[in-house]
């Protein structure tokens, strides 16, 4: 029976857990330093923008797309094993378009112009996405009243889920087919096999890579034929320790929870609405989520929130829908999100020159949507290297 090492329990390490739990032959052990569902996976919207994406080709339409697909199928999984109710919106995602100034109607026209490309492809593809002008806007979602929208673009087929309620879920479901987790234990360092410490070449010139047989940390030795990193921006320092750090940088967060008393518009239709990268997220009761900034650190390591910004994306979402005025602050949060630098998020496949080192890091901003695309992924390498 081959061991696995899961490092990092946010929803891509807990969704990969649960994805390898069904396959036999296998042991399991999720190790994180933290509770399920911390850092940036406890500070997500949800919000799974895969069709509504411009990703039209290769592997990033890819991911998107069995992602967006193996959501409709897991959630109800989950729920049955577990008995955990999973909020999930299934109303869609609504894109709004802002109008062009006079000085850009070619521009705004150009763009109508590309949306309608893309809903071309997606019809080919077997997925729904609808352009409405102002009237139908107006008529469908009254809750939107800015004379500077253009119109919109909406996804039926794009979804929202409670990162955390869907984490813990996968938490459950993956112990039930016998995953061990141990929580607020620390991976101190890994460590490649003494007899193998440097890459060697054999025969023809070729390099055999590394193995790295344990990790170290504070509960002691943990020996596994295979780790998968997945511990977001944790993911530098491990790989750093094997000699091949992946760089990623801390892109900070914020999101605010308001809450109105009743629902904006249509109480039976409440899709997410998103336009200027903010996204106004019902919750149901008249509850909604609002974010979210985007801060880059001023320097290498460090993110320091900036409450002006945070104010910046409230007021946007109330000149969206200006009810939102009314509503109360319910809670504000944060978190930080794994950007790699010099190379494409997210980073999944071998760590270089290591024949048993998975990497499902680096997601930036797509932890959640990906998830189900990542797991498939590495379940996929270890199932062909078992075979």
């Amino acid at each position: 029976m081959s061991h696995v090492v899961i490092i990092g329990c946010g929803v891509v390490g807990a969704a990969i857990a649960y994805e390898l739990s069904k396959v036999q032959g296998l042991k399991i052990t999720v190790v994180d330093r933290q509770p399920p569902a911390q850092a940036s996976t406890g500070a997500a919207l949800g919000v799974l923008m895969g069709i509504i994406s411009k990703k039209i080709k290769g592997k990033a339409w890819q991911m998107r797309q069995t992602s967006i697909q193996r959501y409709e199928t897991l959630i109800l999984e989950l729920e049955a094993l577990t008995g955990r109710k999973i909020p999930f919106n299934r109303q869609g995602i609504l894109m709004l378009l802002p109008e062009p100034s006079m000085l850009s109607a070619e521009k705004g026209t150009e763009e109508i112009s590309q949306w309608e490309k893309l809903q071309e492809i997606r019809q080919s593809q077997g997925f729904s996405l609808e352009i409405w002008e102002t009237a139908k806007l107006k008529s469908i979602c009254p809750q939107v009243d800015n004379d500077k929208i253009l119109g919109a673009v909406y996804s039926a087929c794009d979804r929202q889920v409670d990162p955390t309620a869907l984490t813990l879920a996968l938490v459950d479901a993956a112990s039930h087919y016998g995953v061990q987790f141990r929580f607020g234990v620390d991976v101190l360092g890994a460590q490649p096999h003494p007899s193998n410490s440097l890459p060697l070449k054999g025969e023809g010139g070729e390099v055999t890579p590394k193995y790295c047989y344990q990790v170290e940390t504070t509960e002691g030795k943990i020996a596994a034929d295979w780790f998968v990193v997945a511990a977001g921006l944790g993911s530098s320092l491990l790989t750093a320790q094997l000699e091949q750090m992946v760089d990623l940088c801390p892109v900070l967060g914020q999101a605010l929870h308001v809450r109105l008393g009743h629902s904006l518009g249509n109480p039976d239709f409440q899709p997410v609405i998103t336009g200027d990268d903010v996204h106004i997220v019902p919750l149901g009761g008249g509850d909604y989520w609002i974010g979210a900034t985007v801060e880059f650190p001023t320097n290498k390591d460090e993110v320091i929130a900036d409450q002006e910004l945070l104010e910046s994306v409230k007021q946007q979402a109330i000149a969206f829908c200006p009810d939102l005025a009314k509503a109360t602050t319910i809670r504000t949060w944060s978190g930080l999100r794994p950007r790699p630098e010099g190379r494409p998020a997210p980073v999944i496949g071998k760590l270089l020159g290591y024949s048993n080192v998975l990497l499902a890091t680096g997601h930036y901003r797509n932890g959640v949507l990906l998830a189900p695309a990542t797991a498939h992924a590495i379940r996929e390498m270890i199932i062909f290297n078992q075979s």
